[in-house]
């Protein structure tokens, strides 16, 4: 079984950090994560930087990321004003994101979801025609920090319009971990009998301790793809109680447990991330990373 792994660390772990990393420490952070063998790598966001300051070097840093033929770069893309920062000769792929919910989306974004796929509709097709791929973030698919569970109706409604502005995958987010492997059953088994597992993701976060069990769930069910954080950096200031990402070092340890070859060195990464804790001044949350140096 194939199964692609989505460094989304050094966007959605950073942006939520205290300490700003300079852009050569960001650089420095990418390189190691293609050394420990990820090819897919979510590097930045072109989100004005008064609202994330953490990514305000967002051009910089990708006119610098380190090239191979073999590893996937890509930027969330917030807005049409955001398309206007990319540069297709040096990305292949760029991402967009939107909540399940409305509530979720407006403070989020500051707009309504009908709001969002009008805007996406602006410059998705533009960045297709350029050649770049386009992937979608549809959050709090499992449940939402202001609106609670979300019907199973709103996420198809959703999915499906984002698929239909020419996505190629929709990352489907438990945004707060709140999820469950039953609820996990629940809803991807409703999803996966409108959408083909090969079209979608799922982007799980720890504040449970959820995460590695629900990323086994899904894999059972045929998912491929799964998004993690380098350490189990994360969260949303936008949605309360958030915690990490699930730490890519856990979903590695899982995935290679299950006789799957990930391409990753588990060693590697783990001192990768060791190196992270000293840049960032603190200690990361991977299981994982804290029984390896036991």
């Amino acid at each position: 079984m194939n199964v692609r792994i989505v460094e989304v660390g050094p966007r959605d772990g950073l942006q939520n950090e205290k300490v700003l990393l300079s852009t050569h420490a960001k650089t420095t952070l990418i390189q190691k994560l293609v050394d420990s063998g990820l090819k897919e790598i979510e590097a930045t966001s072109f989100v004005h930087p008064k609202w994330v300051p953490q990514l305000a070097d967002a051009n910089e840093l990708v006119t610098g990321l380190p090239a191979y033929p073999d590893v996937n770069y890509r930027v969330l893309v917030p807005n049409a004003k955001g398309m206007e920062r990319v540069n297709p000769s040096i990305l292949k792929e760029i991402a967009i994101f939107c909540s399940a919910s409305e509530t979720h989306n407006q403070k989020n974004v500051n707009r309504m979801r009908e709001e969002s796929i009008a805007d996406f509709a602006k410059f998705v097709p533009v960045a297709l025609e350029q050649g770049l791929r386009v992937r979608a973030y549809l959050s709090t698919v499992f449940g939402c920090p202001y609106e609670g569970e979300i019907s199973l109706d709103q996420v198809h409604n959703m999915s499906e319009r984002l698929f239909g502005l020419g996505v190629y995958e929709i990352s489907l987010g438990d945004t707060i971990g709140v999820a469950t492997p039953a609820s996990v059953k629940r809803i991807l088994g409703s999803l996966l009998s409108q959408f083909p597992a090969e079209k979608l993701a799922v982007h799980f976060h720890d504040t449970k301790g959820m995460g590695a069990a629900n990323a086994y769930q899904a894999l059972e069910m045929g998912i491929q793809t799964f998004d993690s954080s380098i350490g189990g950096l994360g969260g949303c200031p936008y949605a309360p109680g958030a915690s990490g990402n699930l730490a890519t070092e856990d979903l590695v340890y899982l995935l290679q447990g299950s006789g799957i070859d990930t391409g990753v060195d588990l060693d590697q990464l783990c001192r990768t991330s060791q190196w992270l804790e000293g840049q960032l001044e603190k200690t990361l949350p991977s299981k994982v990373l804290r029984a390896h140096f036991a």
